[in-house]
């Protein structure tokens, strides 16, 4: 057993499993916490079948695990600098096998997601899954060593998930009920929720990639990369994190007294809930960011951001249960 455990290690980590149990997590979530609570309160019910979010679930979690493959590819020489401990692709496995493992995960991914842009009878979700694996590849090729271009796919590609769920459940509707769907509110409603989650992941992961960029710096420097800390200094770079994280903060305290039909008194639950689970690890991430002084520490802050990221899928619970 324990030499077995040595031989998947490598490969979980080249998958980056625990993102990818993220993923699904966060895809679940959406549409058991989100849409179908939004879908039951205008009189619609649920409607995508579980064989249906299985499939979405492993459409993304195929074409996000694709990504980090190739991504491990092409970064072979920065991470003999970075992370040689962390090497993967030619210290575990042959390049050939990283593309040929590429290639069978990303069709997995596109086939499945296929099947559910069918269900849905949306042409958006069939473009999406055809350009995002293209996307993932040149920004391991090339866009991940440009000026901002890297951190911003990386955010797209994390804000585009739980967007995924409003624009199933919402082509399906108009499906189903065409015009007939303009005099409900449901679609505006879907897309609204989810996009103040996809507008939180943006965020927060445009943040930790910035971050992480300063903790790579050595290597990305010596691989000519134009990232934010190499162009800018990193205390330019730790300066615009902690204007986004500060920015981040404002959104959510905005959202939960302006747009959220909670109670609002200190002991409500959504209000501790916001201030303990997402406020209070923000604060902290801005405060260790200024404090980190070398790898572990940097690393220490995308850790708190990643627990932030896992508290704001939760509040969708929240949600579901004060709506």
């Amino acid at each position: 057993m324990k030499r077995l455990a040595e031989i998947i290690k490598p490969y979980l980590q080249l998958l980056r499993v625990g993102n990818l149990t993220f993923v699904a997590i966060l895809l679940y979530v959406m549409e058991k916490w989100v849409a179908t609570p939004l879908l039951q309160l205008e009189q619609f019910g649920e409607l995508m079948p579980w064989w249906i979010l299985t499939l979405l679930i492993v459409s993304v979690v195929g074409i996000a695990a694709g990504g980090y493959v190739i991504n491990d590819y092409f970064d072979v020489k920065i991470d003999r600098i970075n992370r040689p401990d962390n090497l993967v692709v030619t210290r575990i496995i042959s390049r050939d096998a990283a593309m040929n493992l590429f290639y069978g995960l990303t069709a997995v991914g596109v086939i499945a997601g296929t099947v559910v842009a069918w269900w849905a009878h949306s042409w958006t979700l069939l473009f999406t899954y055809v350009v995002i694996p293209g996307l993932l590849w040149f920004y391991s090729a090339s866009y991940k060593r440009m000026f901002l271009v890297g951190n911003l796919v990386v955010a797209f590609a994390s804000a585009i998930v739980p967007l995924l769920v409003a624009i199933a459940n919402a082509d399906y509707l108009h499906h189903l009920y065409q015009n007939a769907l303009a005099y409900s509110p449901i679609v505006g409603e879907l897309y609204v929720w989810t996009g103040g989650f996809a507008a939180f992941a943006f965020l927060l992961t445009w943040v930790r990639e910035i971050v992480k960029d300063i903790e790579d710096i050595e290597g990305d420097r010596e691989m000519e990369c134009r990232t934010l800390p190499i162009v800018w200094g990193d205390k330019v770079a730790k300066i615009i994190a902690t204007l986004l994280l500060m920015a981040i903060a404002i959104l959510i305290v905005y959202m939960l007294f302006a747009v959220l039909p909670f109670s609002h008194e200190w002991k409500s639950l959504p209000t501790r809930y916001v201030v303990f689970g997402l406020i209070v690890p923000i604060l902290c991430s801005i405060v260790l960011l200024w404090a980190a002084n070398n790898r572990t520490e940097y690393h220490r802050v995308q850790t708190i951001i990643k627990f932030a990221m896992f508290m704001g899928m939760l509040f969708s619970y929240v949600i579901a249960t004060n709506l």
